[in-house]
């Protein structure tokens, strides 16, 4: 099977994909004069004569994936990674079952300096061209909520045809070989031993580290002169601290909720499930917001995001007998119901409270503050944000603009897309963008 040379080709549902044809090896770009480096040299010695269309640098998602398109388009590729085994991170994804894309791809799903910079990749490479493939190569799969494509089975089936497209294309992997100095001389850059006239870096961010991620993509981007955006943990549990702490007691208790924030990315509200952790907050709904909170500012939650203003005063006039802690246990957990009501510190039967303490108690559920005093850091983090600045980039082919020859995609840009297959989207995207220049 061919990968599609466009955005274009796949079926809606239950269909296969369109084989393109290759196209034919355009010439390359004119030799450029050398950039000056200054890496310190590290991996195994040089070994002559190996020379490629294009080096990819990382087995991931994104690297994998463009490898295998300009593969088939008829370029020799080389893939290098330090890692022994490809894929790592996709294995890992989606609780081993790989959430794959989302059906609800929009470039405002996305924080970047440049909120525009995805729409072009986003809209030529789409979700239902990579579940084209997904249905093409017999992958079971189901959505689970909000969009979020799953396996049936395993993410080792999405890893495995991501090789397989690989094979097929001819691209050669070098794997648990440490990436040494990177040279641009004589129209090439040189790395391990191999040369070619174009250089791809899809290293990732430093998420994760014990899968091996690490800041190369940053390192490699400043020698080259590229600007990078302060790299952060994204999709990230927060800590807790001062009188929050008290929280932790709750560890292990969740509920549906509407996380909420501000912050120098704009205002950013999901509902979705928050977990109480030993050490602060995480979930789905935590983990969204991460991506937007930046230390000092305050994390809002809504307990009770579904029900209609004044519910409150409503409880009181139909179970005028009801205590705080009873009426929210009809929404909550009970031990989130009597934490809360502990803290609103109103004991008495709601018939007995006054109206202005109940609203006042309905606005504190409504607006609950924390101040988290930091995060679980890239450890623990998804994703990184951040990352290779995308005003160094043509949002067409993911080319440096001041090197030609040299592009970046997936994690290593500074395009952070939210929880639930959002990130793979853009690896499969930005993939296919640089791939259509190799």
């Amino acid at each position: 099977m061919i990968l599609p040379g466009t955005g274009r080709g796949t079926s809606e549902a239950g269909g296969g994909v369109q084989a393109s044809v290759p196209e034919a090896a355009g010439p390359h770009r004119q030799d450029h004069s050398p950039v000056p480096l200054h890496h310190p040299a590290g991996g195994p010695p040089p070994r002559a004569g190996e020379e490629y269309d294009a080096i990819v640098l990382g087995a991931g998602a994104a690297g994998l994936f463009c490898a295998a398109q300009a593969g088939q388009r008829g370029r020799r590729v080389l893939v290098l990674d330090h890692n022994a085994e490809p894929g790592r991170k996709i294995l890992i994804s989606g609780g081993g079952r790989c959430n794959f894309t989302n059906l609800h791809v929009a470039p405002d799903r996305y924080l970047s300096a440049n909120p525009h910079f995805a729409k072009s990749a986003l809209a030529r490479y789409t979700p239902r061209d990579f579940l084209g493939l997904i249905e093409a190569h017999g992958i079971a799969w189901h959505e689970k909520t909000l969009g979020q494509l799953f396996c049936d089975g395993s993410a080792r089936q999405v890893l495995d045809m991501l090789l397989g497209f690989c094979e097929q294309g001819r691209v050669e992997l070098r794997l648990g070989e440490p990436t040494g100095a990177v040279e641009h001389r004589d129209g090439c850059f040189h790395v391990n031993g191999a040369a070619a006239p174009r250089l791809v870096i899809a290293t990732g961010g430093p998420s994760i580290p014990k899968l091996g991620a690490s800041g190369l993509a940053y390192d490699l981007a400043r020698q080259f002169g590229l600007k990078v955006v302060e790299p952060r943990p994204a999709l990230v549990p927060l800590t807790l601290g001062g009188e929050d702490v008290l929280f932790r007691e709750l560890s292990g208790v969740a509920a549906p909720v509407e996380a909420r924030v501000t912050s120098p990315w704009g205002k950013a509200a999901f509902r979705e499930a928050a977990l109480f952790t030993h050490r602060g907050l995480s979930g789905p709904a935590i983990l969204q917001v991460s991506s937007y909170w930046k230390r000092g500012d305050p994390v809002e939650i809504d307990y009770l995001p579904d029900l209609p203003g004044g519910w409150l005063l409503t409880a009181k006039r139909s179970q005028p007998r009801k205590r705080l802690r009873a009426v929210l246990a009809e929404h909550l957990p009970d031990r989130l119901a009597q934490a809360l009501a502990e803290r609103l510190e109103l004991e008495a039967e709601l018939g007995n409270l006054p109206d202005k303490a109940l609203t006042a108690a309905e606005q504190r559920l409504a607006r609950w503050c924390f101040m988290p005093n930091g995060s679980e850091g890239f450890a623990k983090a998804e994703v990184t944000a951040g990352g290779i600045s995308t005003a160094e980039l043509s949002s067409q082919t993911m080319e440096a603009k001041k090197v030609p020859g040299l592009h970046a995609i997936g994690e290593a840009v500074d395009v952070t897309g939210w929880l639930g297959g959002y990130n793979f989207q853009w690896a499969w995207a930005s993939g296919h963008a640089a791939a259509q220049a190799l």
